[in-house]
């Protein structure tokens, strides 16, 4: 009979499984072409990424480096064939389209786009996102309450074409945000926000992740929003070159491009 493991040897299994459960999200050596053949294209190479439960990690690189590729494998949204994406717990390599939908279900999305209904007013259009969860009870007052939260209450009952611009894109953030989802995945989410509502979502952003422990990571070009950041990765050429905390990431780039007022909102 094999003797049972010493506590010794168990201590640091134990110390692993306890550190991975902290994690929303933990990438390792994934890589993704589009294409086949003579067509393909790799875009991203040899990922490795852990996102811890309550963090702000933003993602910043050029155009074309794989940043929104690089979200939408994680969100579950493009399927990854290669390495291992493990997302609130789950491994998403190998699962098939209905186990997909499901743990996108656990997702909040932030498009640059607004996607949202024309037909429906902007309480409408984030009651859906509660309907098809099913987790509340009021479809209606979840809506209201995020739609507040943002800014929008007087704006519930119009419809996306009596809205502008950045009121549209508020409207898809809340419902993005009306199901409470632990993991909020955001693709430029204030590209189309002036100053103050920039100021406002990035503030909640900030008090989820600190009040709820929810994890956020977020793509964007707008140094104003650095600020709130507890890690910023940067994605080159589809691969990870940087970890850094705001003040390292200031120090390392060019002053001149990057003065430290551009980061208050």
């Amino acid at each position: 009979m094999d003797p049972a493991p010493s506590s010794q040897s168990a201590a640091p299994e134990a110390a692993t499984a306890s550190a991975e459960a902290d994690l929303a999200v933990r990438v390792r050596g994934l890589n993704y072409a589009f294409g086949r053949g003579d067509l393909r294209k790799q875009v991203l190479f040899d990922i490795g990424l852990d996102l811890p439960k309550g963090q702000i990690v933003i993602m910043t690189g050029p155009s074309g480096s794989g940043k929104t590729t690089l979200l939408t494998l994680i969100g579950a949204l493009r399927r990854a064939s290669d390495g291992s994406l493990q997302v609130l717990g789950r491994e998403l390599v190998g699962l098939n389209d209905r186990q997909l939908v499901a743990v996108r279900r656990n997702i909040g999305f932030i498009f640059q786009s607004h996607n949202l209904f024309e037909s429906l007013t902007a309480a409408q259009n984030v009651e859906m996102a509660v309907e098809l969860t099913g987790r509340f009870q009021s479809k209606r007052q979840q809506a209201l309450d995020i739609l507040t939260q943002l800014g929008l209450k007087d704006r519930a009952d119009y419809k996306p074409e009596a809205l502008s611009g950045g009121q549209k894109q508020r409207v898809a953030i809340a419902r993005a945000l009306v199901n409470q989802p632990q993991l909020i995945l955001a693709d430029e989410p204030t590209a189309a926000l002036d100053k103050k509502s920039g100021r406002d979502v990035v503030m909640l952003m900030q008090r989820l992740a600190q009040e709820e422990n929810r994890t956020i990571l977020m793509v964007t070009h707008d140094n104003r929003i650095l600020d709130v950041a507890d890690r910023i990765i940067n994605l080159v050429d589809g691969t990870l070159e940087a970890d850094d905390n705001l003040e390292h990431f200031i120090a390392s780039h060019d002053p001149k491009a990057l003065d430290r007022r551009m980061f208050i909102l």
